[in-house]
């Protein structure tokens, strides 16, 4: 089946799900929809596609939409497409509150939509790849979880801190790769004095398997680094997200000379696997449509969302009270 989509927002992810879209074939693209008019225009001339700068303008002419529009603006289009009884999937983080997030969740879980949040490195091939090792015993028990996301400031941000922009992407994975969260600790800072939110952050996370693990995010690293590690029963894993690559290592002791500690004979293994090469993007797109076409639940959900929101929430009070913050599921 053909699906009617229209994206609302075309800032720097909404005109890439523009793109997307207009590239699948079981998709039409039937609009878009921004307040910016020289942006649209440039899209639409290059995808031959109607513009909109109100979004209840399209609403008669789509099955699903895409939300792509800044987080504040989130919770008022989405409820609207919603109560149209539209498909939607919205860019994370999916509101800006827990409370508005709920209600979004309840209304479509009333109305029988499909309702899926853009978390994209959720569908990035290396996060696939661990998942599925991990649960046929091949890296052994998980131990703990470490990971990197960092780079210069982004200027497309405006609404939300580095933790809501950077950090919902690792709480998402981590809770996706190990389990519910119970607890969150974090530390935050503003080093730079031109933006409102914090720009560097620390965000510790207790799971309720008491495994733990750590994000390093900000906006001030001069270089761009996507990185996941995890130590496990039998290996350590590290994967990059930009290259979409997985290195296992491990290793073992052949001779112990306690006569001479520096010079230890260790045995090294380092396996790089080769993943097949897919657009995150794409893959979310696709599993948004799926979930459409099947009438089932998307990878990531609108609960999915909503507990990235509460723990991202969460992070955010503990920078500021310098306390640990209890997570519940309700």
């Amino acid at each position: 089946m053909t699906i009617k989509i229209g994206v609302i927002g075309t800032g720097a992810m909404g005109k890439n799900h523009a793109r997307v879209c207009a590239e699948l074939p079981n998709v039409e693209l039937v609009g878009i929809v921004d307040v910016d008019g020289a942006m649209m225009e440039k899209i639409a001339q290059r995808f031959d596609v109607p513009t909109y700068t109100d979004y209840r303008e399209l609403l008669s002419y789509i099955d699903a939409a895409i939300v792509a529009t800044p987080t504040v603006m989130h919770y008022t289009i989405a409820s609207e497409l919603v109560d149209a009884g539209k498909h939607i999937l919205v860019e994370k983080p999916v509101c800006n509150t827990v409370e508005k997030g709920k209600q979004l969740i309840s209304k479509a879980d009333d109305k029988g939509v499909v309702f899926a949040v853009g978390h994209i490195e959720r569908h990035n091939p290396v996060v696939s790849f661990i998942k599925k090792a991990l649960n046929n015993g091949q890296l052994g028990d998980l131990v703990s979880l470490t990971s990197k996301r960092v780079s210069n400031f982004p200027g497309r941000i405006r609404d939300v801190g580095v933790i809501f922009d950077f950090g919902v992407h690792d709480i998402d994975i981590m809770r996706y790769i190990a389990g519910e969260v119970t607890s969150v600790y974090a530390k935050a800072g503003k080093f730079n004095k031109k933006i409102d939110y914090e720009d560097h952050a620390t965000i510790m996370l207790n799971f309720k398997n008491e495994l733990c693990g750590v994000i390093e995010v900000n906006w001030l690293t001069p270089t761009k680094i996507r990185k996941l590690s995890l130590t496990c029963e039998h290996s350590f894993v590290e994967a990059d997200f930009i290259d979409q690559s997985v290195e296992i290592s491990s290793s073992s002791f052949q001779h112990v000379d306690e006569q001479n500690l520096f010079d230890i004979s260790i045995q090294n293994q380092i396996t790089e696997m080769t993943l097949q090469k897919k657009e995150p993007l794409k893959n979310e797109i696709e599993d948004f449509l799926d979930a459409i076409d099947k009438n089932s639940k998307p990878l990531v959900t609108g609960y999915d969302g909503l507990m990235a929101v509460k723990i991202a929430e969460a992070a955010v009070r503990s920078a500021k009270t310098n306390e640990v913050i209890s997570i519940n599921d309700s």
